[in-house]
């Protein structure tokens, strides 16, 4: 396998600082064994006006099929019948990727320490690679390149030269150019279209490729046009990883509408309390409200909208009159420790199809969210700008419609029994608001006639007979249901 990199330059910015941002000497030959044979890299040409770095990967076909345990690349079907005679030495693939990786990580992530002012530098930019396979042909090389700022020459290669008859092979020769854009950011565009292009892997591809698409396609991948199809099949078209895959990109996604960073949206867990936790007292009484209040509506099917870590939902699952539970937070974060609590990969066959875990934004309506006989909201509304508060109340009140809906909020003339909150401080940093109880009750009745419910009010935990609950609970049901009753 074969592939160039080309830069110009001139006296004051000399084509050779390729060597110092590659961390590879132009003078030197270098080889770096692989576990898939070795790799060379060379510069055929190296002056102040054009640097050419050369990657040539010599393949051990015998050790390819032997780590393949017997079928070649893995198991990959265009080697199923041909285990030593085939097209790997030869067309750029995932070996050639990963040898990228390898030979050039300092280089991939954008490190210099001898030059650092370098990494951050257009380069204006020239990639060869004379054999490619591409599933989808050039247009799809086309597609997938292009909206990264490079111009694609993608020639078909003959399926013999001898008789064009027959007509083109699946391969190109690939040709990229560009002036605007890092030596980094080429690098991890090759990185991870080489094998998007080729629809194959040479190992097996397991939960941590995710963390390295994302690595790899960060800054490009959440916006571009063909990000679904780069996803399956940079994950082997492996369905549950390229879920996980497209909901972390969809929190890029909410993050960059919001103006906001990833991190700011998913806040739900936070580094220190990535680890189990004891619960406080109020969050116990909170939680045993809210069981009494759904056992009380004679639910069954229930949803925890903003379910966080799962506390509530490991609750609900207890008792075996909730036949079903659907875990909803916008934080995949959240979502994989709730996992975690829940113990879903060792969890039985039927305990299992109780429970769901969803990733999704109470900003939006969701059709999954409809047919369910309640569901809370429990410690979310204060987490949320008040301008976002109607967008929420009709995904929840007018979209999703279950008969009961639970909602517990902070009651903030509480916060003054909390000897350690300084007098005006919310007693979270990301809540946005904490409502008196004339507030709360106020806001609850106003949706409750927007969207035909009747309303009452709990107090969870000590009823204060100045400053009222620490928590307050609406216990929303609609009107025909409280007819009913």
């Amino acid at each position: 396998m074969f592939l160039t990199i080309s830069t110009t330059g001139s006296a004051e910015r000399p084509a050779t600082d390729l060597g110092f941002l590659l961390h590879k000497h132009p003078e030197k030959a270098q080889r770096f064994s692989t576990s898939y044979g070795t790799a060379h890299v060379l510069y055929p040409e190296a002056d102040a006006e054009r640097c050419t770095a050369a990657l040539l990967l010599e393949v051990d076909a015998v050790a390819l099929v032997r780590r393949g345990k017997g079928k070649g690349r893995g198991g990959a079907p265009d080697a199923a019948l041909a285990q030593y005679v085939n097209d790997r030495p030869y067309a750029a693939s995932s070996l050639l990727a990963v040898a990228l990786s390898a030979v050039f990580s300092s280089a991939m992530r954008g490190v210099c320490n001898a030059r650092p002012e370098l990494p951050g530098r257009p380069l204006p930019l020239r990639v060869d690679i004379p054999a490619l396979p591409a599933r989808g042909g050039p247009g799809l090389v086309g597609r997938l390149f292009e909206p990264l700022g490079w111009t694609v020459g993608a020639d078909p290669v003959a399926l013999d030269g001898e008789f064009p008859q027959w007509g083109d092979s699946r391969y190109v020769r690939l040709v990229l150019e560009a002036e605007t854009l890092t030596l980094a950011e080429a690098l991890r565009h090759l990185y991870v279209l080489l094998p998007v292009l080729d629809d194959a892997k040479h190992y097996w591809v397991a939960s941590d490729e995710v963390d390295k698409l994302l690595r790899a396609g960060a800054g490009w991948l959440p916006g571009h046009p063909e990000q679904r199809l780069i996803t399956s099949r940079y994950l082997s078209r492996r369905w549950s990883l390229t879920r996980e895959a497209m909901e972390r990109l969809e929190l890029v996604r909410l993050a960059e509408t919001d103006d906001s960073d990833v991190e700011e949206i998913d806040n739900a867990v936070t580094a220190e309390t990535e680890s189990e936790e004891k619960p406080t007292p109020l969050a116990v009484q909170r939680r045993e409200a809210i069981l009494a209040a759904l056992r009380a509506a004679g639910a069954s099917r229930v949803l925890d909208l903003g379910c966080g870590q799962g506390q509530l939902v490991q609750a609900l699952l207890r008792d075996p009159s909730f036949t079903e539970v659907v875990g909803v937070d916008v934080s995949v974060r959240a979502l994989t420790i709730a996992s975690r609590r829940l113990k879903l990969d060792r969890m039985g066959e039927r305990q299992a199809a109780r429970v769901k875990l969803l990733q999704g934004s109470l900003a939006y309506t969701d059709k999954r969210l409809r047919g369910y006989d309640a569901a809370v909201l429990s410690e979310v509304i204060e987490h949320l700008d008040l301008p976002r508060l109607p967008a929420l109340e009709y995904a929840v009140f007018g979209a999703a419609r279950p008969r009961t809906v639970l909602v517990t909020t902070p009651n903030v003339e509480y916060n003054v029994r909390w000897e350690s909150l300084p007098a005006g401080h919310v007693r979270h940093g990301d809540h946005r608001f904490e409502w008196t109880r004339d507030e709360f009750r106020a806001w609850a009745r106003m949706v409750a006639e927007r969207h035909g419910y009747d309303v009452e009010f709990v107090p969870v935990g000590p009823d204060d007979p100045e400053v009222g609950p620490p928590t307050q609970m609406a216990v929303f049901v609609t009107a025909q249901e409280a007819k009913a009753a």
